[in-house]
């Protein structure tokens, strides 16, 4: 999709309400193609169209497709991070297994153009990034959840869980998204075994 070189910052930041509205608008119609086409197959022409603008126009907002891209990531992680911000503290340890895995699974399935997007993360160094910032801000999370409740759990134990229980269950439950669905839940159901008994041994 890109390489070290391609820039992804939006060439106009908007901050008038009509400008903002216009980048949503762009970056709605971009993930419905995105969802139906594939990134790879999508082009900026396309994007035009059905955003209801020139080209000319589009190129004002964005350099290129993979800033595109990038905007319509970034979006995905701002939404999931407030989703785990808003539930987390309202669940126990346990409870917060079942009902975080289920939440974000129906999110990466439904979310338009989640897995176009994220299944082509390996070959966008920017998206790699965004990856692992949304990473550590929810093992920052994790961590906090887990030195309230679990006190006892060594500093070092602790970070490393918090790191290790969103980055596998997030690689699982992509894999899952690109599944037909009984196949993908049959997926979550068995992370879900495999997650609640780390998290048991991890606070008993």
């Amino acid at each position: 999709m890109t390489d070290e070189t391609i820039d992804v910052t939006p060439r106009r930041r908007p901050v008038q309400a009509r400008s903002r509205e216009r980048v949503n608008v762009i970056l709605a119609h971009a993930a419905a193609i995105f969802q139906e086409h594939g990134v790879d197959a999508t082009s900026m022409s396309a994007i035009a169209r059905g955003s209801d603008m020139s080209l000319a126009s589009l190129y004002r907002y964005f350099p290129n497709k993979a800033a595109i891209v990038h905007a319509v990531a970034e979006q995905h992680v701002e939404k999931m991070e407030t989703a785990l911000r808003e539930r987390l503290p309202e669940l126990g340890l346990n409870e917060a297994v079942d009902v975080l895995l289920d939440q974000f699974y129906e999110f990466y399935r439904t979310e338009p153009a989640y897995s176009a997007i994220w299944s082509g993360i390996e070959a966008m160094p920017e998206l790699r990034e965004l990856d692992l910032r949304e990473l550590y801000s929810n093992a920052r999370d994790l961590d906090a959840k887990l030195k309230q409740e679990c006190p006892h759990i060594p500093g070092d134990r602790r970070w490393t869980a918090s790191v290790l229980l969103p980055r596998s269950a997030g690689t699982i439950l992509r894999l899952a998204a690109t599944l037909p669905e009984d196949e993908g839940r049959r997926m979550v159901d068995e992370l879900k075994c495999m997650a609640g008994a780390y998290v048991r041994e991890l606070i008993r």
